[in-house]
């Protein structure tokens, strides 16, 4: 599945509306500072998606010059995209040192786990109550496709597929709680695969886990909705950090998983 068949409603939501051609604006143009800037926006992004797919992977060195030969810019957008790659945390970047892909970080999949938690129990409980016919038609083709390619040498094509699907499954938030869902959704999927890579039975829970939220929207039943999101968040996060970091107490899902959930991960 390519990006063009996510919806659109789905990209803009996700990359706040931003273009993907990385192509430098002429100099000397009116609006030269802002294509500037709108051209390192996107070369962070691109970046962004190479890290969080696992594409350049932990402990990746990352060099600027390489990387903006690469990518066919100038080393100004470069060095803008790896000073925001490296306020999100992605990136470890020293003075005179190369810069590298940060490892896992069992607090930052702690807490980005924590936080999908309490948001998507909220979303799904709203969109339970506000669901349409189609929606739950666009979310079995999504489950179909997951299912389609689970286990095989087409993990790009199951997390097109699988974004989608929890995308529909949270429609019925607004702008600004969906931006924060979409980024948050992002930053979990490199811990998603790790998850896959780790345990491939993952892929069958996984599969069972979905199937059990759409029967709850189906049934509009928001509270069985929450429970089944919040259980699944959980499972993955705690599947990740028992393999990166066995010793580490996830403080925030298990809080997250207590407040919305009933019954343990």
């Amino acid at each position: 599945m390519s990006r063009r068949s996510i919806p659109e409603e789905q990209r803009s939501a996700e990359n706040g509306g931003g273009a993907q051609v990385l192509s430098e604006p002429p100099n000397g143009t009116p609006g030269q500072a802002s294509g500037g800037r709108r051209l390192a926006l996107d070369v962070h992004g691109r970046l962004r998606d190479m890290i969080l797919s696992g594409e350049l992977p932990p402990g990746s060195a990352l060099l600027q010059a390489e990387m903006a030969r690469k990518l066919g810019v100038s080393r100004t957008p470069m060095r803008e995209a790896f000073r925001l790659l490296q306020e999100e945390g992605l990136i470890d970047a020293q003075p005179d040192q190369r810069a590298r892909v940060r490892a896992a970080d069992p607090e930052d999949l702690d807490g980005v786990y924590g936080a999908r938690i309490m948001l998507e129990t909220l979303a799904v409980s709203m969109t339970a109550k506000s669901h349409a016919t189609g929606d739950l038609e666009r979310m079995r083709e999504a489950l179909k496709r997951m299912q389609e390619v689970a286990g095989k040498d087409q993990l790009d094509e199951w997390h097109a597929a699988h974004k989608e699907f929890h995308f529909i499954a949270t429609k019925a938030v607004g702008p600004h709680l969906r931006r924060m869902l979409a980024s948050l959704g992002e930053h979990s999927e490199r811990y998603i695969r790790l998850a896959q890579l780790g345990e491939p039975s993952s892929w069958g829970r996984a599969h069972t886990e979905h199937e059990a939220l759409l029967e709850a929207l189906r049934l509009s039943d928001p509270d069985e909705a929450a429970r089944v999101i919040a259980r699944h968040l959980a499972r993955t996060a705690l599947n990740v950090l028992a393999d990166i970091a066995p010793e580490y107490e996830p403080a925030a899902t298990r809080t997250a998983l207590g407040i919305v959930g009933n019954g343990q991960a």
